[in-house]
This record gives C-alpha cells, sequence and structure tokens, in this order.
C-alpha cells in the first residue's frame, strides 16, 4: 500500500486525484492538504503528523521551496505536477532531486508521452522542416504556453542540431527562421488540453495531436508515476523514464 499525502487537495486536480485513489486498492490518502484549508484539508505540511511514502502536489508552483524543503527534510519522495515555475523554482526541484526521488513532468498523460516520442522519431527523420506546436486550454488556466507544449519543444529540440529559437506566436511581417519552433497557446471555455504538432515540409505535412476529455486521465497517471518513485533512488525523473524512450 503506497501512503500518499496530497497537497493541494481542495483544488481541481487535488479532487481528481482523490477519487482516483479511492478506486485503486494500492493507494492510501493518509493526509490532505491545501493552503485554504477547505474541505477538512490541513492548511500546511506542519501540521502532518503521519508517516507517508510519497507527496504528490497539484497546488502551485509557488510552493515549490515549502514542497522541497518538507519533502527533502523528512526524505519523502516528491511527485510535483504543476507548471510555470521559474528559474530559481526549477534549481529547488533540481536541488532536492539530488537528496530524495523527485518526479516532474508538465503533464501525465501517457498519451502525450507517447505524442513526444513519436514527435521526436519523426522530426530526427526530417531535420529541416518547420515545427508548429499549438495548444489549448480552458480559460482559467494561467500559464501560456502550457507546459506540456513546451516540454514537447524541449524533446525535439534534443534531436536537432544546432541552435533552437523558440517563437510564442507570430505577428508583424518577419520571415520565419529554419531554426524556429513556433508555440501558440489558445484560451477558451472549458477546454481540458489539446496539444498539436505540425512537421512541414515543402512537400508534405505530418500532424500529430493529442485530446484529453477528462482530468482523470492526469489523475491516473500521476498515482502510476507515485508507485514508481517510491522504489527509485536519488535523482530527477520524468514520463520518460516511466514509460521507456
Amino acid at each position: 500500500m503506497t501512503r500518499l499525502i496530497l497537497f493541494g487537495a481542495a483544488g481541481r486536480m487535488g479532487k481528481e486525484v482523490d477519487a482516483a485513489a479511492a478506486k485503486t486498492g494500492d493507494v492510501k490518502i493518509v493526509a490532505r492538504v491545501d493552503a485554504s484549508g477547505a474541505d477538512g484539508c490541513l492548511s500546511s505540511l506542519a501540521e502532518v503528523t503521519c508517516s507517508a511514502d510519497v507527496i504528490v502536489d497539484f497546488s502551485h508552483h509557488a510552493a515549490t521551496k515549502t514542497l522541497t524543503d518538507y519533502a527533502v527534510k523528512n526524505g519523502i519522495p516528491l511527485l510535483v505536477a504543476t507548471t510555470g515555475q521559474t528559474e530559481d523554482e526549477l534549481a529547488m526541484i533540481r536541488g532536492a532531486a539530488a537528496k530524495i526521488p523527485v518526479f516532474f513532468a508538465a503533464n501525465y498523460s501517457l498519451g502525450i508521452a507517447a505524442l513526444i516520442r513519436a514527435a521526436k522519431a519523426i522530426v530526427a527523420l526530417y531535420p529541416d522542416a518547420d515545427i508548429e506546436i499549438s495548444e489549448k486550454h480552458h480559460n482559467r488556466k494561467l500559464d501560456a504556453p502550457s507546459g506540456t507544449a513546451l516540454s514537447i519543444a524541449r524533446a525535439i529540440s534534443s534531436v536537432r542540431e544546432g541552435e533552437t529559437a523558440f517563437t510564442f506566436g507570430r505577428g508583424g511581417q518577419v520571415k520565419r527562421q529554419k531554426n524556429e519552433i513556433g508555440i501558440h497557446a489558445v484560451r477558451m471555455g472549458n477546454v481540458v488540453g489539446e496539444h498539436e504538432v505540425l512537421i512541414g515540409t515543402d512537400n508534405e505535412t505530418i500532424t500529430l495531436k493529442h485530446e484529453a476529455h477528462s482530468r482523470a486521465l492526469f489523475a491516473d497517471g500521476a498515482l502510476v508515476a507515485a508507485k514508481f518513485l517510491v522504489a527509485q533512488k536519488p535523482g530527477l525523473y520524468s514520463m520518460t523514464d516511466l514509460v521507456g524512450g
């Protein structure tokens, strides 16, 4: 049985994780923490008095220092499922990973992991292709572009030669450069999440698309990753480590 501290438990995704855990027979949430203190949650990690195997964070990147400090102090693996981290916060995550197992992903969908693997393989075959990434999310999402779109772009960059520049949206009268990856964000309604990668040459276009129909898929993926993380040594882990490739 994997004992889990759920941080951000009163939020939309926190509730999805709670519901997903209730359906499993091998995950138990031993503490629910949310800064708001809503829904009977503890308001801080300092109030947690029970032992746990892993912390799952679905709160906000501003809590990075609080989470990493607590996880390192108590020797508990940490799964981070927030995006929009500053460079300082990313450094905190890397620093924590030197001492405890840390799982950090912008998207916990198995389908997105498969899309990234496919995109890297295709781009390696078309080194001179133009690449554009578009993403759509609900109108309450704070960061743009999404952390997932940036993860896709970085993964693609890793198989291209030379420096790659990210262009966020397009405007004005500027010719597209060959080393660019265009990234475009749309915010509307209650869209759960859509990510599309277009890989184009003068003769053909290849399109890869993933569409999330329910936030439950992210909760399911996070629980799989949390159980994986408990058995790992200190280090920084991602969906690549979970699914291979």
